[in-house]
């Protein structure tokens, strides 16, 4: 099993940045694709937004954050981040850190074993 729990979220103007945490206990993520997705309010549904592959050599992200959003993982450390710059209001969201064995479907939320809580990330105009 793997738990992970997510950190660095909070209220920032749009412009800003902010860097999201994802830590790993249990076992460790070094054979796991690791993923971002978010939530935004209103029941919309989960949507991905970056993934970084075991070893880090592939990243992958939606459009919408491309430029802006850097993923990035330590796996000595058990740990993933994303950076996010230049945010924009709708970035506000939860976000949610995931970890499984997914191949190519990176994007797709059901393909991952597991789910940090979640952190809440918004953005004021």
């Amino acid at each position: 099993q793997v738990q992970l729990v997510e950190s660095g979220g909070g209220l920032v103007q749009a412009g800003g940045s902010l860097r999201l945490s994802c830590a790993a206990s249990g076992r460790t993520l070094s054979s796991y694709m690791i993923a971002w997705f978010r939530q935004a309010p209103g029941g919309k549904e989960r949507e991905f937004v970056a993934a970084i592959s075991w070893n880090g050599y592939s990243t992958y992200y939606t459009d919408s954050v491309k430029g802006r959003f850097t993923i990035s993982r330590d796996n000595a450390q058990n740990t993933a981040k994303l950076q996010m710059n230049s945010l924009k209001p709708e970035d506000t969201a939860v976000y949610y850190c995931a970890a499984g064995v997914v191949g190519s479907s990176y994007y797709t939320s059901r393909r991952y074993d597991y789910w940090g809580q979640g952190t809440q990330v918004t953005v004021s105009s």
